[in-house]
């Protein structure tokens, strides 16, 4: 089937989107102050996720497919979408966006049939069932990756980037296994990002992106992430493995994880606000922000394709899960390694400088 006239429609759906709800944002305040965490030039329109929302659901309807399963994909997107634009109005509290989040989770599982049954053989050679505890799995899986989705969106360009990354490796997937529909849907969604970073990405030449996509934005290709990181994993003809699924979301958990992690040894929230991902070491040590961008997409890239090369060659699952808990660790040490360093090289300039 070709769903070409729908990829087309949800690209510019998107981009007459952005142009419609730049001007309706400004009027309602719908913008992103710069001060504090964030040095961005002047007041800029948080659209971004609701653009590609109404750009992408319009061009779904019009796929040459059933589109009934993907009705609880497409609820819990709007869910994601509507208490993120509320959240970046009003300044929601961490509780309210997390119940929005286990809900659109709950309906994944419950009238998607979307859940996490088995981690596969990740831990040893037998199978690991989850059994009673899939759905509360399930669910803070889908939660996690939301978050870890979310907190890539920290530079101009990146959160979507990082997104585009991982669909279309979940795209190559579907189309190796005759997965049509859940293809069809995934180059929808692509479609709907590329559409909105021609607004974000830091291209030579532009200060700042046009709009951002906000927490809407970030919330609902989260969830988007986490219903194929779930549903191309489980079930007799599952098309990976849960551990492939682990390798190709790689790099926003690992650095969620992290960083959640230094937090809590530092006495503090997990959730508390910093400026201390990844991305914010890239820029510490020079990088630009297409430069920060471009590095982080290559890396996601090579983790999605570890993850993929591991399933073609058929390395045991609980290898590749080792070698992903050992890669954390690395991560872990590097990260807090390179803040050390870039204290010291600051200090050190100020001294100079001073």
């Amino acid at each position: 089937m070709n769903g070409l006239f729908s990829y087309l429609a949800a690209f510019a759906a998107t981009l007459l989107s952005v142009l419609f709800y730049t001007p309706v944002a400004r009027r309602i305040n719908l913008v992103d102050i710069p001060g504090g965490r964030k040095h961005h030039d002047g007041p800029t329109p948080l659209v971004g996720g609701v653009a590609m929302f109404t750009g992408i659901v319009f061009a779904v309807f019009t796929l040459p497919v059933q589109t009934d399963h993907y009705y609880a994909l497409i609820a819990g997107m709007a869910i994601m979408v509507a208490v993120g634009v509320v959240d970046d109005l009003k300044d929601l509290s961490a509780r309210v966006r997390f119940l929005s989040q286990v809900i659109a989770a709950l309906l994944m599982v419950y009238w998607g049939d979307t859940l996490l049954l088995s981690l596969g053989s990740a831990l040893h050679s037998e199978v690991v069932e989850l059994g009673v505890w899939a759905i509360p799995f399930t669910v803070f899986a889908v939660v996690g990756v939301i978050n870890a989705t979310n907190m890539t969106d920290g530079v101009d360009g990146l959160a979507g980037s990082m997104a585009l990354v991982i669909l279309s490796a979940f795209a190559v997937i579907a189309a190796a296994n005759g997965l049509y529909s859940d293809l069809m849907v995934l180059l929808v969604v692509i479609s709907g990002v590329v559409a909105f970073l021609l607004f974000n990405f830091p291209v030579p030449g532009r200060t700042q992106a046009k709009v951002f996509m906000g927490d809407g934005g970030s919330m609902f290709l989260g969830f988007v992430i986490a219903w194929y990181g779930v549903s191309l994993t489980q079930g007799e003809n599952a098309a990976i493995s849960p551990v492939t699924a682990l390798w190709v979301i790689g790099l926003p958990i690992l650095d969620t994880i992290a960083i959640m992690t230094r937090r809590v040894l530092r006495g503090r929230s997990p959730f508390a606000p910093d400026r201390e991902h990844f991305h914010h070491i890239l820029q510490v040590a020079g990088f630009s922000k297409s430069g920060v961008v471009v590095i982080m997409m290559m890396i996601s890239s090579l983790l999605a394709a570890i993850g993929l090369f591991g399933e073609l060659l058929g390395v045991a699952e609980y290898i590749m899960f080792y070698g992903y808990l050992a890669l954390l660790g690395l991560y872990f040490w590097g990260v807090i390694h390179a803040w050390r360093v870039m204290k010291v090289v600051r200090k050190v300039s100020s001294l100079v400088n001073g």
